[in-house]
């Protein structure tokens, strides 16, 4: 996957988790929680959806990793660079 497949799976996963929020302007590089209303379930929300649909292991440890869109891409190219872009 490229990093453009990676936003879009993130996006999609937001979508699901807080449907009233309004992602056509999120900001790469600003915390996912100063532009959305999430918890720390959301939060954990999102890792499980990870692992469940790309079977990515994120250890507790480096959750800080995910806090906004950039930093979450950036983690993610090297777990996913083997998972075939969705169609």
């Amino acid at each position: 996957m490229i990093a453009e497949d990676i936003r879009q799976v993130i996006i999609d996963i937001l979508a699901r988790i807080a449907p009233d929020e309004d992602l056509s302007d999120l900001q790469d590089d600003v915390a996912f929680r100063e532009q959305m209303e999430l918890d720390s379930m959301d939060f954990l929300d999102i890792v499980m959806e990870l692992r469940k649909q790309y079977r990515v292991q994120i250890p507790e440890e480096e959750y800080e990793q995910l806090i906004s869109m950039s930093s979450t891409v950036s983690y993610l190219m090297p777990r996913l660079k083997d998972v075939e872009s969705p169609a």
